[in-house]
């Protein structure tokens, strides 16, 4: 019992503000129902704005494809608890901090239902990310991923 007391004491909060701001970079695999596995890469530079919401802009490198550029904007509503847009979601992005694990849900503009599980590593500088899209509730995708702070 006292282990998991000082496991759970030192295990980081994830605070999707802090850990985007600044430069991140991912490296994953995508696996796409009925296709071939898939190398992304993600490079991430986020801002905090004046009001307090994070704008970060990703690059997205997905297999041969060429890369695109995507937008993510993110404000805190209450205590572990962030509301948001995504220029690849139709609708709001919503996102729940649990101690070190982040989840994400949105809609793509398909009509997918995304949801992403991010846990933070103890040093608080990397984090693993899990992505699955579901369509009827058959998984259609899944990425997974580690996103690590460069700065």
């Amino acid at each position: 019992m006292l282990i998991a007391l000082l496991l759970a004491a030192a295990a980081p909060t994830f605070d999707p503000l802090r850990f985007f701001a600044g430069q991140t970079s991912g490296k994953g695999q995508l696996k796409v129902i009925l296709r071939r596995r898939v190398s992304v890469s993600v490079a991430g530079s986020g801002r905090v704005q004046p009001d307090g919401s994070l704008v970060l802009e990703q690059v997205v490198k997905e297999g041969a494809k060429a890369p695109r550029t995507r937008r993510w904007h993110l404000r805190r509503i209450s205590p572990g608890r962030y509301v948001g847009t995504l220029t690849d979601a139709r609708g709001p992005v919503t996102v729940e901090a649990d101690g070190s694990r982040l989840h994400l849900s949105f809609k793509t503009p398909s009509g997918f239902k995304v949801q992403q599980w991010l846990t933070l590593a103890p040093d608080g500088r990397s984090a693993d990310n899990v992505l699955r899209a579901t369509r009827l509730g058959i998984t259609v995708a899944t990425l997974r991923e580690r996103i690590v702070k460069v700065d």
